[in-house]
């Protein structure tokens, strides 16, 4: 007898919803508590991205937070942070090359949550750790930008991943990744999702973020948001929130809403032309209270 696939529940995160799935901090905690998170990201001419991942996690409160970048960019970005610890591995061209795969491995292990993929490049070096990355993962995965475009074609990595995976394309990265759009972006995101067994976000307005638990759409944001960096900025706040042990459906629904929200805040501020990424990074404070 056939399975049948009823459409998942759509429930909209709100301010009621964002504060009910923010942890609190206990009084004794110490800075293992909160996350010990991997990064890689980065390369030559895409230094920014690596910084705005890693600031964002950071300022959404991650405990420690490690950067992997390739070597001949990582004067430049170990110059921009001061919190996240950077570390080189090995590239050419200014890509990762084959032989940062050991490294990363290494650095992967008794990890709560890692991103890869913001400014990373989509050379063979790219395609390689990420894989090796879903392969051996023990804990949550974002896959973000370059780590989502590296898999087109790909799609047998996804599924067979050891990991829980959240994935975050833009509507071009979708389409790159096989999504289909023709019935609507939510249908899109739902057959994704199970195609995949990843959490899918999909970005936009009116976000959408689907999983295993059903779906959220968030209402929060502006045109102000769309500029290059505001997405390596979502997904450095997820990879936090993943750090601190919340599920990955519940991860992405929280950090698109905190995201929106910055956002919308640093609009009425500064106005949607003029506001930058990293200043949804600044305007956090006066959301996480």
């Amino acid at each position: 007898m056939a399975v049948i696939q009823r459409k998942p529940v759509l429930r909209e995160i709100d301010a009621s919803a964002a504060d009910r799935l923010l942890p609190v901090r206990p009084r004794n905690a110490h800075k293992g508590d909160f996350g010990k998170l991997l990064l890689i990201c980065g390369s030559r001419g895409f230094t920014g991205a690596a910084e705005l991942a890693a600031k964002a996690a950071a300022r959404m409160g991650a405990g420690l937070v490690f950067v992997g970048v390739p070597a001949s960019v990582y004067p430049i970005v170990a110059a921009k942070l001061t919190e996240p610890m950077v570390f080189p591995l090995p590239d050419e061209g200014g890509q990762l090359s084959m032989a940062a795969i050991p490294e990363i491995l290494h650095h992967l292990e008794g990890k709560d949550a890692c991103l890869i993929g913001c400014g990373l490049g989509r050379g063979a070096g790219s395609f390689e750790a990420v894989r090796a990355v879903l392969r051996h993962a023990k804990c949550p995965v974002v896959l973000d930008a370059d780590g989502i475009n590296v898999l087109s074609g790909h799609m047998d990595i996804l599924r067979g991943a050891a990991c829980p995976v959240i994935l975050t394309p833009h509507e071009g990265e979708f389409l790159r990744m096989g999504g289909d759009l023709s019935r609507s972006r939510l249908h899109g995101a739902i057959s994704l999702h199970r195609q995949t067994g990843a959490t899918v976000l999909l970005k936009g307005h009116r976000t959408l973020i689907c999983g295993k638990e059903g779906c959220y759409r968030n209402t929060t944001g502006n045109p102000g948001m769309a500029k290059g960096g505001s997405g390596d900025v979502l997904a450095g706040m997820i990879t936090a929130l993943l750090g601190f042990g919340l599920r990955p459906l519940q991860a992405a629904a929280l950090g698109a809403w905190l995201h929106g929200r910055a956002g919308d805040l640093c609009a009425k501020a500064l106005g949607e032309y003029a506001m930058l990424p990293s200043d949804l990074i600044q305007a956090l404070p006066r959301l996480l209270k």
